[in-house]
């Protein structure tokens, strides 16, 4: 078995539920996509973008004691819980710690359980041929869950999900046609997510302060390579201590250029910062005039700014 990873299979947005017998819908957790390559010699951890991500969840490589395989490639999502809600904000601590002696603190901060929903690879053969239905039938027989392992589980009411969904505040749902094969580097109607809440990526083109600590984001997304103001945020779950290790951060990113091509409302009052930092935005909507409503901070990524487009929103 080859170690390379490959792009997993990815949902469509839709607004509308599919309906029909041959659909189920699961929750959509708010964590982190990984796939899990192990050959019987060693176990790797990749998420969707391909990067490694091995060494951020020690506990997750003792493979054999949640499945029974020689070789296999698992499809699921990382998640960790604040106040027993899954949270973007908790998992980023840990997908973005890398040093050696932090990852092992933090582990036990952060504790987190893997949702796995599908199955590529089983005992060296390719298993993206088989209908949905027949891939989680093989997982049900192989893997052994607890409280780290879980099998993400069907619902053959979509709709009626959903609202459980949205009374919970959970991100939202995917629905997937049980009779799917698994497309790699795939997205097609066959797996639809419907969102409780729209998110995006975003680019930090500038601050403002209170009592001399960052109280808000000034954000942008890149249409044909300039950068183009899309609101403030300021609400979220960014920790007091977090904003003032975000003011320590942006002292040597400060320029007097104002980044973005139009001019933002808080321009009068703005700290201009090079647009080299990313944010995952939760919001209701867009105005008219391509402004985040009700935006909140959820955490800081490492996607690369220049991926922060309308087109990938």
């Amino acid at each position: 078995m080859i170690m390379t990873p490959v792009v997993p299979f990815e949902p469509i947005s839709t607004d509308k539920i599919p309906q029909g017998d041959s659909w189920i819908a699961q929750i959509k957790w708010d964590g982190v996509r990984m796939l899990t390559y192990s050959n019987g010699l060693e176990v790797k951890l990749y998420n969707r973008k391909l990067n490694d991500r091995t060494p951020q969840y020690p506990e997750l490589l003792t493979i054999s004691s949640y499945c029974d395989a020689q070789s296999v490639i698992l499809d699921g999502e990382i998640i960790a819980f604040d106040h027993n809600k899954p949270s973007f904000h908790e998992i980023m601590k840990r997908d973005q710690t890398r040093k050696a002696n932090r990852i092992e603190y933090i582990q036990k901060q952060v504790p987190v359980v893997y949702m796995i929903f599908d199955i590529l690879f089983l005992n060296g053969e390719w298993v993206t041929h088989k209908a949905l239905q027949e891939r989680q039938q093989i997982l049900s027989n192989l893997i052994v869950q607890n409280d780290l392992i879980q099998l993400v589980q069907n619902h053959s009411d979509p709709q009626q999900l959903f609202e459980v969904v949205k009374a919970h505040d959970l991100e939202g749902i995917v629905c997937k046609d049980l009779k799917s094969t698994y497309t790699l580097d795939g997205k097609d109607q066959r797996w639809q997510k419907k969102k409780n809440y729209k998110d995006v990526i975003a680019v930090v083109g500038g601050v403002t302060l209170r009592s001399g600590v960052v109280n808000s984001l000034l954000l942008g997304l890149y249409n044909e390579q300039k950068l183009v103001y899309i609101g403030h945020a300021g609400a979220g779950r960014l920790s007091n201590n977090e904003w003032l290790q975000f003011t320590d951060l942006i002292q040597s990113l400060i320029q007097t250029e104002r980044p973005f091509i139009n001019k933002p409302e808080r321009s009068h009052e703005a700290i201009w910062v090079q647009p080299v930092i990313t944010v995952k935005i939760q919001f209701m909507d867009w105005t008219p005039h391509f402004i985040l409503r009700q935006p909140s901070i959820q955490s800081f990524v490492t996607v690369p700014p220049e991926e922060c487009t309308f087109e990938s929103e």
